[in-house]
């Protein structure tokens, strides 16, 4: 499947928000929240994700058509990579292990931020390490 790159970037931007938004507050509801974001992009793949369809909705049709589309298995892998640190932070909020918690929220947030600002999706290129490696 084919998407469109802004789509993820956008996404990224809305991430950055949320996580930041948990780690001012020491939130871990909202930590989990982001987590069920991140598990509907990994699981459903990005174009049906909250954000992806937000993007698709409210943001995709103001802008003029992509230059060229990409590959989804990247930002969906990216997506996999959240979820797994999403799943750790908000069980270290759940099990009182708050700096697991906000450990777990700063590196996600961090990924997150070199997507929206920098276009830099640190999944995406692990994913692309991970197939050139399977493949040698």
């Amino acid at each position: 499947m084919q998407i469109d790159p802004r789509g993820p970037r956008f996404a990224a931007a809305l991430t950055t928000l949320v996580l930041s938004a948990a780690l001012i507050t020491g939130s871990g509801a909202l930590l989990a929240a982001q987590t069920v974001v991140f598990a509907l992009g990994a699981f459903a793949g990005p174009r049906y994700s909250p954000y992806g369809r937000l993007y698709q909705v409210a943001v995709r049709p103001r802008l003029s058509p992509p230059g060229e589309l990409e590959d989804a298995r990247p930002p969906r892998f990216a997506q996999a990579v959240g979820l797994g640190f999403g799943l750790v932070g908000t069980v270290g909020h759940l099990a009182a292990v708050d700096w697991l918690g906000l450990a777990a929220a700063a590196l996600a947030l961090a990924a997150a931020f070199l997507n929206a600002a920098f276009g830099y999706c640190l999944g995406c290129e692990l994913y692309l390490l991970v197939r050139r490696v399977r493949s040698a």
